[in-house]
């Protein structure tokens, strides 16, 4: 998911990764990652087995990214540039399998004791405009946010600016969403809920395949698609099993957490308790004084949720690295690929926060829950999208 011209341990989202005999240096990153595996597991089983097994989770969740090459920021750049459509394919067939399984787990409202409720947020302008912004910023990154995290976890240096970047837009936003509150704005649309489960994945599954047929049509005879789903490449099939795989895991955070699987709202959080060390004061940020903002303040970052799988998307990410031999991080990195990460992170920060989530927690999770904020963020996204790919350029990356 990084630019093409920075030399980094992650593949980009249309390479098959060839496993290489492992090296001393693998051995030794694979025996870290093993080792950072552990450290999370045993430190967020203190905190109880839902924590440890949301760690597990989110390793599961790295590796699968990795090795797979499952990405966002790339699938929609080859879609705008070259015309193909094995990315964005591999993403309708997880949102019509996310569909299919969480339906009636939403449905039932709990499961094994355990409240559950799907990925919602109000539908309107401060979504529109944050989602436009998250995906001009992510063009520029060269991720998005799970992207974000897989890279950098992988050994990607400059993906380590996108992410502080990153945290830093997340809090700056959080300072702000008074104002953006005022802004029109509808309550939370679930299709689900407001058709009845049933219709609400007749329909959903009807807008997955009119897309996928779109795509049919707007691919390019370089498209692996274009000699049918049974001879595809390998690289396209993998993105398939990864979208597939995806799903499966989204759904088990949804049954484990309570709530499917989300990203930034930690970035937010590292943001504030970085700035709080600096001395900030958080008793005069209205967003902060919420009950469950403050709490989160006050305890542990591993005691956090999305906190935990983050660090676990990151660690299992170097797993995958170093089990595929690719763990050789490297730092030639130019000023203008540097500008790029610090605005593309910034303004992916940014926008995330106001558009209440990013590609995994608003697209992906939001859409899987039926939520009508979920499509909007899609429809803003890709318009921003394009514009990013044409700034690119202008950083020394290329398309």
């Amino acid at each position: 998911m990084g630019s093409s011209r920075v030399s980094s341990a992650t593949p980009p989202a249309n390479e098959v990764i060839d496993r290489t005999l492992p090296t001393r240096r693998q051995l030794i990153a694979l025996t870290t990652a093993a080792a950072l595996a552990g450290v999370l597991l045993w430190t967020t089983s203190i905190e109880g087995w839902r924590m440890a097994t949301l760690s597990a989770l989110g390793i599961l969740l790295g590796l699968t990214l990795y090795l797979t090459a499952f990405g966002f920021t790339a699938a929609y750049r080859n879609l705008l540039v070259r015309g193909e459509t094995a990315g964005v394919r591999a993403q309708l067939l997880m949102l019509a399998a996310a569909t299919l399984i969480f339906a009636p787990v939403l449905a039932a409202g709990s499961i094994f004791g355990q409240e559950v409720t799907g990925a919602l947020a109000p539908v309107g302008v401060p979504v529109a405009i944050g989602a436009f912004m998250f995906g001009a910023g992510m063009q520029l990154a060269g991720g998005c946010g799970s992207g974000t995290l897989y890279t950098a976890g992988g050994g990607n240096p400059r993906m380590i600016v996108v992410l502080v970047a990153f945290c830093a837009g997340s809090f700056w936003a959080s300072l702000h969403m008074g104002w953006w509150a005022h802004l029109p704005s509808w309550n939370e649309i679930a299709l689900g809920e407001r058709l009845g489960w049933p219709s609400a994945v007749l329909v959903q599954l009807g807008a997955l395949g009119l897309i996928w047929m779109l795509l049919a049509r707007w691919s390019r005879a370089a498209d692996s698609y274009a000699g049918g789903i049974l001879r595809l490449k390998k690289r396209d099939r993998l993105l398939l099993i990864g979208g597939l795989t995806l799903a499966v895991l989204n759904l088990l955070v949804l049954v484990v957490a309570g709530h499917p699987w989300t990203i930034t709202w930690a970035f937010a959080l590292w943001g504030a308790k970085a700035a709080q060390a600096a001395g900030w004061d958080p008793s005069g940020a209205p967003f902060w004084n919420g009950a469950f903002q403050q709490q989160a303040l006050a305890g542990g970052a591993l005691q956090d949720v999305t906190s935990v799988m983050d660090i676990g998307i990151m660690i299992g990410a170097f797993a995958g690295a170093a089990f595929a031999g690719r763990f050789a991080p490297r730092f030639d990195l130019s000023l203008r690929m540097l500008a790029a990460a610090v605005i593309g992170g910034l303004v992916m920060g940014y926008g995330a926060r106001i558009a209440y989530g990013c590609n995994i927690g608003a697209f992906f999770s939001g859409v899987a829950s039926t939520s009508l904020h979920g499509w909007l963020w899609i429809a803003a996204a890709l318009p921003g999208t394009w514009l990013g790919v044409r700034l690119r350029p202008w950083f020394g990356l290329r398309n």
